[in-house]
């Protein structure tokens, strides 16, 4: 089985060279290790040394030399219209609060996966949603490396009691 061993972060490679895609929703996106089918057929092996969220455009280096292009798949979603970048300001920490993944789409908009408590929530706090199927490509934590998941760049000599 063709083994991909590297990832390509998304615009650090020429994507019109993928030899194939492999489409995973963002449940499916954090991996070190597992089969992944491949979109037009066959499996390939993801065997990477460290667990990595892969997103929409890396590419999977193939110990074959080829690449494949990941593709974020359309899973439900909120849409979360806010009036101004104040007030997504202000949906996003009551989201963050909620430790809930959330994506900025825009300076006006944020995207959630679906959940009808929590739409409900924010249109009582002012905010229009709309339910939609979309790619969903939440923001990695601060310490994730940008949504990489490659740590958080330095080592702790204590039990994380200090302020960050």
């Amino acid at each position: 089985m063709t083994r991909a061993t590297t990832v390509l972060p998304a615009g650090t490679w020429d994507a019109a060279s993928a030899v194939g895609t492999v489409t995973l929703p963002v449940a499916e996106r954090h991996r070190r290790r597992i089969r992944l089918p491949v979109d037009d057929g066959g499996d390939v092996l993801l065997d990477l040394p460290d667990a990595v969220m892969l997103v929409d455009g890396d590419g999977l280096a193939l110990d074959d030399g080829g690449v494949l292009r990941v593709v974020a798949a359309a899973e439900e979603v909120a849409d979360i219209a806010c009036t101004d970048p104040l007030h997504l300001a202000r949906m996003a920490w009551h989201l963050g609060n909620r430790h809930l993944p959330l994506q900025v789409v825009d300076a006006h908009t944020l995207r959630i996966a679906w959940d009808h408590v929590i739409a409900a929530m924010v249109q009582g706090l002012g905010a229009g949603v709309r339910r939609r199927s979309a790619p969903f490509q939440p923001e990695g934590g601060a310490y994730s490396g940008g949504g990489h998941g490659h740590g958080h760049g330095h080592h702790h000599q204590d039990d994380h009691g200090h302020d960050h």
